[in-house]
Order: C-alpha cells, then sequence, then structure tokens
C-alpha cells in the first residue's frame, strides 16, 4: 500500500489549545507513515494551499511537535480566508485539487469553526467530481461553542476558565473598592451571536458576586438593564457586569459595532464595554472600570482547562484514525455521556450537518430576567474549566515553542488570490 501525504491548516481566530489538536493530527499520523507519508501544512491557513506556500513537519523535531500541545496561538499561521461558493469561484476549489494532486495530498484536515467546515465540506465534494478524490476532515475549533452537534468545541473551555477567573479576581477588587470608590467593572468578552464566553462569566455569582450578563441571544433594554444595575449596587454596594462582544438592541443594532467589516464579511464589533460603563455612569453616577479580554481571553494558555487540552488533542488525533478508516467529509465530536463524574468520549458528525449552522446558549440556561445563568448551566460549563494544565516555565516566563516551518519546495505556478 503506497503512502499519500496529508495537509492540515488552522483557520480563523486562534485558541490557546488549537496547537494541542495540530500536535494530535501530527503526532497520530507519524504514528500510521505507512498510510500518511507526511503532513503538509498550509503556511496562514487555507491561504497556504491556495499559493502552494506548504510547511514541511517532518523538519520539526518530535519534542517541538509535543511542545505545541501547551503553545498557543496557531503555530502555522491562520487566516481569515472564506472560499466562496463554488458556484461564484469554482477556480479556488480546483487550485486546492490541483495543489493536493501535485504534492500526493490524499487528507486534508481543516481546523477551525463554522466556515471552515463549509469549506471542507466543499472540498470533499468538489474532489470527487475532479477525479481526485480527497478525504475531508473538519477538526473542530472556536472560542464561541458554537459548533453544532458536539457538546463543546476545543478552545471554549480554556476561554471560560480565564474569563470566569479574570472577572472573578477583578471583581474582588471593585469590592474592596466599593465604599469609596469603584463600584461598577464591565468586561466585554468575544461571542458575536452565541453568549457562551459571557455565560462563563456567570459562574463568579456563585463566590457571593452580584453580576449581571449581557447576552447577544436576549434583546439589550436600557431601562431593565439600568433598573437591574440599581438593584444590584443597593444590595451591595457594587456590580461586576459582563458584556457579549454581540449584545444587541431590539433592531438588530450592535452595542459594539464600529461600522466596519471583518475579512468574513462580519460586522467589525468591539466597544461594548465602554459603552455600557458610560451608560450606567449617565443614568445612576456610578464610578466606574472597564475592560475589553480580546485577545488576552484566547491566547491565555497559562491558565488553560485541562479538560479542554485534553479534547483538543483527541479531536486532532480522532482526524486521523477517522480518515485512515475511510470516513470523508465528517467530523469528530465531543459526546458528554454524564455530568458528575464528568466523562465524554470521541464521536463523529456529518459535514453536511455542521456547515454554516450555529449553536446559540438555549434559553433554559439563561435566567427569565434574561442577566443571569441558570443551574442547568452552570451544570453544562463547571466541567468544561476544570483542571490545570500549566505549560513549562523558564526565567519566570513559560516556555513556548516556534516552529521551524520550513517551506516545502513548489511544483506549479503563481497563483492570484
Amino acid at each position: 500500500m503506497t503512502a499519500n501525504n496529508a495537509f492540515y491548516a488552522q483557520s480563523g481566530g486562534v485558541t490557546a489549545v488549537i496547537n494541542a489538536s495540530a500536535c494530535g493530527v501530527i503526532e497520530t499520523a507519524r504514528q500510521h507513515r505507512d498510510q500518511i507519508a507526511n503532513v503538509y501544512a498550509g503556511r496562514n491557513g487555507i491561504i497556504g494551499a491556495l499559493t502552494e506556500d506548504l510547511i514541511d513537519t517532518s523538519q520539526e523535531s518530535a519534542a517541538d511537535i509535543a511542545a505545541l500541545r501547551y503553545t498557543p496561538s496557531g503555530g502555522f499561521g491562520s487566516c481569515r480566508y472564506k472560499l466562496k461558493s463554488l458556484e461564484a469561484n469554482k477556480r479556488e476549489y480546483e487550485r486546492l485539487i490541483e495543489v493536493f494532486k501535485a504534492h500526493d495530498i490524499r487528507y486534508f484536515f481543516y481546523n477551525g469553526g463554522g466556515d471552515s467546515a463549509d469549506t471542507c465540506y466543499k472540498v470533499s465534494q468538489l474532489s470527487e467530481t475532479l477525479g481526485y478524490p480527497v478525504q475531508a476532515i473538519h477538526v473542530p475549533k472556536t472560542v464561541d461553542n458554537d459548533l453544532p452537534i458536539t457538546d463543546n468545541c476545543p478552545g471554549f473551555g480554556s476561554v471560560a476558565k480565564y474569563i470566569a477567573t479574570s472577572a472573578l479576581e477583578a471583581s474582588f477588587d471593585v469590592r474592596s473598592m466599593s465604599k469609596t470608590s469603584t463600584k461598577i467593572f464591565v468586561l466585554e468578552v468575544m461571542g458575536r451571536h452565541a453568549g457562551w464566553i459571557a455565560a462563563a462569566g456567570g459562574l463568579i455569582e456563585d463566590h457571593n458576586i452580584p453580576v449581571l450578563v449581557l447576552f447577544p441571544e436576549i434583546e439589550f433594554n436600557p431601562e431593565q438593564f439600568i433598573a437591574a444595575v440599581k438593584a444590584k449596587v443597593a444590595q451591595h454596594d457594587f456590580c461586576t457586569i459582563i458584556v457579549s462582544e454581540g449584545a444587541h438592541y431590539p433592531d438588530g443594532r450592535f452595542l459594539a459595532e464600529q461600522g466596519t467589516r471583518d475579512a468574513f464579511g462580519h460586522a467589525q464589533l468591539g466597544g461594548a464595554a465602554p459603552v455600557v460603563a458610560n451608560m450606567i455612569k449617565e443614568a445612576l453616577g456610578y464610578k466606574f472600570h472597564w475592560a475589553v479580554a480580546d485577545y488576552l481571553q484566547r491566547a491565555a494558555r497559562h491558565l488553560a482547562s485541562k479538560t479542554d487540552v485534553d479534547q483538543a488533542y483527541a479531536m486532532g488525533q480522532a482526524a486521523v484514525n477517522l480518515a485512515l478508516a475511510g470516513h470523508n467529509a465528517v467530523m469528530p465530536t465531543v459526546k458528554r455521556l454524564s455530568d458528575s463524574p464528568y466523562q465524554w468520549e470521541v464521536g463523529e458528525a456529518p459535514l453536511s450537518a455542521v456547515a454554516n449552522v450555529e449553536k446559540f446558549m438555549p434559553r433554559e440556561f439563561i435566567t427569565p430576567d434574561g442577566f443571569g445563568i441558570t443551574p442547568i448551566c452552570k451544570t453544562y460549563l463547571l466541567p468544561l474549566i476544570q483542571g490545570e494544565d500549566y505549560p513549562p516555565f523558564a526565567n519566570g516566563l513559560p516556555r513556548y515553542v516556534t516552529l521551524k516551518n520550513a517551506p516545502v519546495a513548489k511544483k506549479l505556478g503563481e497563483f492570484a488570490l
């Protein structure tokens, strides 16, 4: 049996554990050299495939590949580049197949969220019609936790742990000053349409912290919000607010909308925290502080959830095993078996049911007033933030790896994006 090559790429916003999935893919592939000769990575995601800018992972030592497990960000570079539909731009898909064929690539592992699941699905379909079948396996990743079918998405558990911890620590600070100074702390978190990350901030309620959460799933009502803040401060002297970047008014306008668009065509968000803080100041006169977690929340490998790290690695490992077993156009999933003790196993979902489908917070996870999380939500969230998996430290800082990322010799002509 002739061994073929595999292509692996990272897509979209990175996470604290996406490299753990990369580690799972590469280490597992190396255990099956009789079937997978080598893993080529795309430099800067799918763009690396289109431009034939491939990375030879065989040039990396076993120790450096293993170090990916505890290194944040995208070790091979990521991108926000969404391939258009087959009808609108068939040439890009044909180019992918051309590159795969030139480099004897028969396995395609795409590590990302909903958009990359869509790309992966389209590649699996087109490769058949073009006469060069490629087994396309999607490796789930997104801090937003919005992929369907899977119990949770690798990347989310670590963000949830970081946000809950940061909100708790900042709340202790505000509480110490609330009698004489600051009464409000606002923390803005990621989450365009789904409020899973914001929900994690609600976990601090169990530590006697007065907290209000603003979800994308709940239309923002300024009057009700201000009344809720006033009540919390009257009872506790202070209040912490967790606001999702996707919080919006009934007419659909985002609190944080800047009027610009990102590479995927989504509204560019950022700025909900100061909007909310100033709204409170104008209505109630309370002194405030606010913060935007931004990249800190998705890069915080030093505080990653062990559950998340283990699941991220398992998804990369499972992707290779699924491909070698002959599966195509599928995504490995996390299947929850029990809440307490938390037990899970690897499942499988067809990409036709994953691509372009978003999973939102169930209404039963949000309190009736729309400003908090319910016990059933806490039951869901708490297992995902369990355990510590610290990276090694040297001279007081984490010792992360930077790969050589040696290029593969090109065989084709240039391609204009």
